[in-house]
């Protein structure tokens, strides 16, 4: 595992609870592309609910990182891509059984007007750092 630091608020940055303004750290750099709620089948889990979704995809997040020998203590950043934000507190929900409030990485939301499929609610992508 890497030595990462987190800095939740930089000097003259507002704080935030939701994520980390900064988080750095040495080693190899991990890239997990967008994931959405399927199952290792590739059928949706969870249409209509976000919430259902948001689980889904935290766990495909979780076995892409472990494939490159990483876990959610090495993400340094996750970006999220929503079809309306009204679906972050369900993603928060998700990424709470999976990384405690002192551990929070760097974060983006974004809200798009569609994903690849429309009965898609959420795709979030992770980047870590994991020890050389």
């Amino acid at each position: 595992m890497s030595e990462l630091t987190r800095i939740p608020a930089p000097d003259g940055v507002a704080p935030s609870a939701q994520y980390s303004h900064v988080v750095l750290g040495t080693g190899r750099f991990v890239a997990v592309s967008g994931q959405l709620a399927l199952d290792e089948d590739g059928k949706l889990v969870g249409e209509g609910d976000p919430a259902v979704q948001a689980r889904q995809v935290f766990e495909n997040l979780r076995r892409c990182l472990a494939a490159a020998g990483a876990t959610f203590d090495d993400v340094v950043k996750l970006t999220y891509f929503v079809t309306d934000m009204a679906h972050l507190p369900a993603i928060r929900e998700a990424r709470a059984a999976h990384i405690p409030d002192d551990r929070l990485p760097a974060s983006s939301a974004v809200q798009v007007a569609s994903l690849v499929r429309p009965e898609f609610l959420m795709e979030v992508e992770a980047f870590a750092v994991i020890g050389a």
